[in-house]
């Protein structure tokens, strides 16, 4: 019997879906696991898919949508992106209706402080997966390291001018045949 490729993308995402708080990229390091783990992709491609759906404009979930696009062409790609974005949207909507009755409680207060940290450490997970995939320079550490520092000394700083300025220096460093 020949596995079900859209079930498996459903069961994989669907339950990402409501494990992804800070957004997609706090599931980037379960994603990479299991998408390793199914051989749809080698280490390699997922570093390549990473990249290309930071630099595409749009959500940062959209490596989903590019791992079932590569998985199973245009179907696997609708079906990869409504396993992760439906189940936390009918969750929020469910969880907005409710919430809004609580008001300024202390209840809702406590929660708001707990789901911060976990959404912090997701997405530093997954951060150190992709970090931990990718070629280990001095230069690249020293890029990752001053970038975290200026975007949370400067909290409200363009990503994107902070992402294009390491891809400079890292491309001038490359250029003048530096290996560091």
């Amino acid at each position: 019997m020949p596995e079900n490729i859209y079930l498996k993308l459903i069961v994989i995402f669907a339950p990402l879906s409501l494990l992804s708080f800070g957004g997609g990229q706090s599931v980037v390091a379960d994603i990479n696991r299991q998408v390793i783990e199914q051989h749809w992709l080698t280490q390699a491609q997922f570093v390549n898919l990473f990249a290309i759906s930071r630099a595409a404009p749009g959500p940062g979930a959209l490596l989903t949508t590019l791992i079932g696009w590569d998985v199973s062409g245009i179907p696997g790609a609708i079906v990869a992106t409504i396993a992760l974005f439906a189940p936390s949207s009918i969750l929020a909507i469910a969880a907005f209706h409710y919430w809004s009755r609580f008001g300024k409680s202390k209840l809702r207060r406590t929660l708001e402080r707990s789901l911060t940290p976990i959404a912090v450490g997701l997405i530093c997970a997954g951060a150190l997966s992709v970090y931990r995939s990718s070629t280990h320079t001095v230069s690249i550490l020293a890029i990752v390291v001053i970038s975290t520092v200026v975007m949370v000394a400067r909290p409200r700083s363009s990503p994107v001018l902070v992402l294009m300025a390491s891809g400079l220096v890292q491309y001038c460093y490359i250029t003048a045949g530096l290996r560091v």
